[in-house]
């Protein structure tokens, strides 16, 4: 890293001015230009600048702290532990406090994706932004992990568009860069997890192919898995029901091989999810119902679960059943930090809550005023279908015709909508 970004960064850390940092040193547009590379100063000043910001020029410490950074860059890469990540994260901040280090800038645009990992996603946000300034700077090997972490931010807020913008341009700084292949593949999978989001079916299983051929080369059978994963839920969409299960097949079996069992049980939701599209509520049921009571499995893929199972209790009018699992729901969603996350989960599960509730007025407020409107900022036309159709029997069984014939044709256009994409 550049001396001028790395002294500029540490400024940006310590909420230092430019001026304030140059005072008695150099003149404030002197500093403008040793920040942004303009202008090579003296050892000198070099050395008054990071004695101000108290911070020390080592290299015997900077090759320790380079090889840690490897090292915790890689438990970001796959699924580790999270107070491990921790720790290391921890070492890394305390090492690089006060030294000034050549992995600096690629330290701090991996804190992005680690907030994600933690589920902090204000804080991930927040270091985006105080990386922004200095984002003119970065070569091409931080270009590509900036775009990488920036589209990762955006998928997990739920802008899957512009989180494939992001990918994109993190695809074209392949051409310059030397990466591993497991990095490239890394990539390639989550470009096709978007392009799944997206409901782009056709490119989701292109970019699925390119990364399953690497992680099978590599044999690292999990991430073989969650590319089966995503071949099942395109096939089950283009309606190829024998190939997605073929697919999901396979991942349950990686999955009990690595005993895995958040693998095993997101292979049973969308196991779930296909006998639901087609109408097999039984045998959907029995899937969803593997993992609804498994306290192992995180938070997020619980309460889809319990979502989708609901749903089910209510489309074959088991109604006590369907109380039944909205209570765990609620009680799960009452300890959520941020609901941000769980958005489309929340609606789901209070809709039907206030359905079975015949809370009628809460019921409207929350489908017509929130949840509808929430389906129709992120396209996600399949649940509006479901949630418009919804809305379209509850008045029908209240003999409001108009607005029941008014969400039929709702449920309709999205449904078109749907099958267009």
């Amino acid at each position: 890293m550049e001396i001028g970004s790395y002294i500029k960064l540490h400024r940006i850390k310590q909420e230092m001015t430019q001026a304030e940092l140059a005072e008695g040193i150099v003149s404030f547009a002197y500093l403008s230009k040793i920040e942004n590379g303009k202008t090579e100063a003296s050892p000198e000043v070099i050395s008054l600048l990071c004695t101000r910001l108290g911070i020390q020029l080592d290299n015997e410490k900077d090759i320790t702290i380079k090889n840690k950074c490897q090292e915790w860059y890689s438990q970001l890469f796959e699924v580790n532990d999270k107070d491990e990540i921790e720790r290391g994260y921890n070492e890394l901040e305390a090492l690089m406090e006060d030294t000034h280090s050549e992995s600096m800038v690629m330290f701090e645009i991996h804190k992005i994706r680690y907030f994600l990992i933690l589920g902090q996603y204000e804080a991930a946000l927040t270091q985006i932004n105080s990386l922004a300034d200095l984002s003119s700077t970065f070569d091409s090997l931080h270009q590509f992990y900036w775009y990488k972490f920036k589209g990762n931010y955006n998928s997990q807020v739920g802008e899957f568009n512009q989180a494939m913008r992001m990918y994109k341009l993190a695809e074209e700084k392949l051409n310059h860069l030397e990466l591993a292949e497991s990095e490239i593949a890394d990539l390639q999978y989550t470009i096709s997890v978007t392009h799944s989001k997206l409901r782009n079916t056709l490119d989701s299983i292109e970019y699925a192919n390119k990364a399953l051929d690497v992680f099978q080369r590599n044999y690292n059978f999990l991430r073989c898995a969650q590319c089966h994963i995503l071949l099942g839920i395109s096939y089950r969409r283009l309606m190829m029901y024998e190939k997605a299960i073929k697919n999901y097949n396979l991942a349950l079996h990686l999955g009990k091989l690595n005993n895995n069992r958040q693998l095993i049980q997101l292979t049973n939701q969308n196991l779930g999810n296909l006998y639901s599209t087609k109408g097999e509520a039984k045998q959907a049921i029995q899937y969803f119902g593997k993992i609804v009571d498994d306290d192992k499995v995180i938070l997020v893929e619980r309460l889809a679960a319990i979502a989708c199972l609901i749903r089910e209790y209510y489309n074959v009018e088991q109604y006590d059943k369907a109380k039944g699992i909205i209570e765990k729901g609620l009680s799960l969603m009452k300890d959520l930090d941020d609901i941000e996350p769980f958005r489309l989960l929340y609606y789901m599960i209070y809709t039907y809550h206030f359905a079975l509730g015949d809370d009628h007025e809460k019921f409207e407020n929350l489908v017509i005023n929130e949840f509808i409107p929430y389906l129709k900022k992120h396209k996600d036309y399949a649940n509006l279908v479901t949630y418009a159709e919804l809305m379209g029997q509850h008045y029908e069984r209240l003999y409001r015709y108009k607005d029941a014939t008014k969400f039929y044709k709702q449920a309709n256009l999205a449904y078109e909508q749907f099958t267009n994409i």
